[in-house]
């Protein structure tokens, strides 16, 4: 299905009350339902960290606490703040009380370098700098790079905290849909680093709609891993759990044998991950000879980056439940679309769109014939960003008067209004004038038994593209260049097969996962491995 005009995704049943209604009662700041439901609930488990157990009335009484804590500290409403951060309960409550005030998170992971921290922090300039130094010890280091003061609170646990710089705030809107609440930045492989903006409405879109559709309810136990610094994290996890009362898991960064213990002792119901946290856990349990024991666990999905469908059945298998995809951007907070809570699909569709949202796809002048169903993604609703932190060309690179995001993903619609993710438009290599999708590619890879994951990207040659696969297989595994080659001669149309294959140890990625493609196209156009 070929769209060229804009379809309006329809109003959806959701826990038996209809979207539209659920978006109608949105409130204008990310704090205000979670300080209700500690009247409402207040006995329900709201956060366990680590020791610490907080019920949402406990969590209500620190997100006061620490406004006060902040305006000591001479926040001020409009303010941007920053932290450098992995996921724990001082993040948790250092947003919602923000919102209270009326700043603004720039929320970034510890784990970046120092290059990458200062060129956002010099972007976002922010009035304060927290930083995570109980939980990681990057967030430590940078710290002490930075002159911050180790300051050891009562009950959020030991931070450090940056000097106050002197700064103007934002300007301060009553509105949720214009009113900034988090600024999550891009990962800045290439050129500075953008922070979008993201609002209070477009993100309590996705914790009420996304979440609601995974039946993030009171009593649900949701192990956070994805980091806050992500907007899956933010948004789907963090948010997702607390503003429709369920009982959030902050974890700091993902272990194999940390989720395989709490799965039996915490007795997590609802698991969301990247496909390589997936990945990871099965390598691990294969090397233990172990089996999942997941005795409570109800929900479990993808997203962040592609799923491919050897993975999916792989997962599924193990853990005996669908594995649930979902896709979206950082600039559309994260999610556009995901399966529903009844769908169980053999195929990696990433599900229908949202409901209410608008959507798009626009031709793409080089899509050959093989596949014209295709176009380029854009999307419109209260999830979009309002732009990118004093960037106001990249915004309008990609967002234009009206309100539309181009994704920059190129996709189909099948006639039932599933959607699936084709690959990225600058991603897409042209050879001899056929179009190949990298995700077709890696996806034959990773059949391979002793293949754990693989990245594949274009290379320029003199008037053509060529396909260069980079390939990590498991520890161990004595797997040959030569082997893959004709593994997936037997899988691929020749045009598809890459020129060259090369064995990695590990492949590069951000915190979360997701493949760093810019580094390897650059690998691949020196020359892989460096001389």
């Amino acid at each position: 299905m070929r769209l060229s005009h804009s379809i309006h995704a329809p109003d959806e049943l959701i826990n038996g009350r209809w979207a539209s209604e659920l978006v109608a009662e949105l409130p204008d700041r990310l704090s205000t339902r979670v300080l209700e439901l500690a009247k409402r609930q207040p006995d329900q488990e709201a956060l366990v960290d680590d020791e610490v157990r907080w019920r949402y009335a406990d969590l209500a009484d620190e997100v006061r606490a620490a406004v006060e804590w902040l305006v000591s500290l001479d926040v001020r409403p409009g303010d941007r703040l920053m932290t450098v951060s992995e996921n724990c309960r001082a993040l948790v409550v250092l947003l919602l009380a923000a919102s209270e005030l009326d700043a603004w998170l720039a929320i970034v992971n510890s784990r970046l370098s120092a290059k990458e921290i200062d060129l956002i922090h010099a972007n976002c300039e922010p009035r304060r700098v927290f930083y995570t130094s109980a939980v990681s010890k990057e967030a430590r280091m940078h710290g002490e790079r930075h002159d911050a003061e180790t300051f050891r609170h009562p009950r959020l646990g030991e931070l450090m905290i940056g000097p106050l710089s002197d700064t103007s705030p934002e300007p301060v809107h009553a509105s949720g849909a214009e009113q900034v609440a988090a600024m999550i930045y891009t990962s800045g492989t290439t050129g500075t680093p953008k922070g979008v903006m993201l609002t209070h409405r477009g993100i309590l879109y996705i914790a009420s709609i996304s979440g609601g559709m995974r039946h993030l309810t009171q009593g649900q136990r949701v192990y956070g891993v994805l980091p806050m610094s992500h907007v899956f994290g933010l948004a789907s996890v963090c948010m997702g759990s607390l503003y429709n009362g369920a009982s959030l898991y902050p974890v700091p960064r993902f272990e194999a044998p940390a989720l395989a213990e709490a799965l039996v002792t915490e007795r997590i119901t609802v698991l969301q991950g990247v496909p390589a946290m997936y990945a990871r856990m099965l390598e691990y349990l294969k090397q233990q000879g172990q089996t999942l024991k997941a005795p409570a666990l109800i929900y479990m999905s993808a997203g962040g980056s592609p799923l491919d469908s050897d993975l999916k059945r792989r997962v599924e298998a193990c853990f005996g439940l669908t594995l649930h995809n979902g896709y979206g951007l950082t600039e559309a907070s994260p999610t556009i679309s995901q399966t529903r809570i009844d769908d169980s699909y053999a195929s990696t569709t990433v599900g229908r769109v949202l409901p209410l949202l608008e959507y798009r796809l626009e031709p793409l002048g080089s899509t050959d014939d093989e596949a014209p169903e295709t176009g380029e993604l854009w999307v419109r609703g209260p999830n979009v960003m309002r732009g990118y932190f004093r960037q106001p060309e990249a915004t309008r690179a990609c967002l234009d008067e009206d309100g539309w995001l181009n994704t920059g993903d190129i996709a189909r619609v099948d006639d039932s209004g599933e959607l699936f993710i084709v690959g990225r438009s600058k991603e897409l290599i042209i050879r001899s004038g056929f179009n190949i999708y990298p995700p077709d590619v890696e996806a034959v890879f990773n059949e391979h038994p002793d293949v754990t994951l693989s990245a594949v990207v274009g290379r320029q040659v003199s008037g053509n593209e060529e396909v260069i696969a980079f390939v990590q297989c498991e520890p161990g595994a004595s797997v040959t260049e030569d082997e893959l080659r004709r593994f997936v001669a037997e899988r691929l149309a020749p045009y598809k097969r890459p020129s060259q294959i090369f064995l990695v140890d590990t492949l590069p990625a951000t915190a979360t996962g997701k493949i760093l493609k810019g580094a390897l196209r650059r690998q691949a156009q020196e020359g892989y491995p460096h001389d």
